[in-house]
């Protein structure tokens, strides 16, 4: 029975792990498109940061990391649907949590 639990408790994490990591590659996906249809196509996705649970639920909210040359900014996003279980989603900005600037830089 131990071993039973174990194993159930091992392929639950499995599946779990294997949403999270689709979860964050959609997510991404979908806010660079979202970017492009505003126009801003020289605008990059850096990276999405998001709570444990996000890929258990169908209204989040999440950060995303945006880079535009020496310009950086940390972007706070609404996800409402799931981008990886449905087709209908959208994504509504809330805020601009932080700007950097770098000056000077050399890229």
């Amino acid at each position: 029975m131990v071993r039973f639990m174990f194993s159930l408790a091992a392929l639950a994490g499995l599946a779990y792990g294997g949403i999270y990591f689709y979860y964050d590659v959609s997510l991404k996906r979908a806010v660079g498109d979202h970017l492009d249809r505003l126009g801003l196509t020289a605008v990059e996705v850096k990276g999405i940061d998001f709570a444990p649970t996000a890929p258990l639920v169908t209204d989040t909210h999440v950060t995303a990391e945006v880079a535009y040359r020496s310009a950086e900014a940390s972007l706070d996003i609404r996800v409402i649907g799931h981008p990886v279980f449905s087709e209908e989603y959208r994504l509504e900005l809330d805020s601009l949590q932080a700007f950097r600037l770098s000056i000077g830089a050399g890229d």
